[in-house]
């Protein structure tokens, strides 16, 4: 399932490293799982200490309404008052390198 934020996601280099140390398929498809939910939790929590708190329960009515609809972008940068994508994208790229990191030091 799409959600507005993947085409922010950009993890070739962690994705050659996983290749490198996954035994089997369903190895790959554990640790990409693992990397999903980092991302998820990665951005929903930015996403919500920025936000106020008030507009908590709206964002996550849109959000669980329609989670591909790239118009969140347009109603948290309004909420917000800042450029959410760039927020977001730094905040990836920042967690990519961790989890490179963590599989190099594995």
């Amino acid at each position: 399932m799409k959600i507005f934020y993947d085409d922010l996601i950009v993890f070739e280099e962690l994705e050659v490293e996983i290749n490198k140390v996954s035994q089997s398929k369903e190895e790959k498809q554990e640790l990409w799982q693992i990397v999903d939910e980092m991302i998820h939790h990665k951005v929903l929590d930015l996403v919500l200490s920025k936000l106020p708190k008030d507009q908590h329960q709206e964002f996550m009515d849109k959000f669980l309404a329609a989670p591909h609809d790239e118009s969140l972008f347009d109603y948290l940068n309004a909420k917000i008052g800042d450029d959410v994508e760039k927020l977001i994208k730094k905040e990836l790229d920042n967690l990519a390198k961790e989890i490179l990191l963590s599989v190099r030091m594995a």
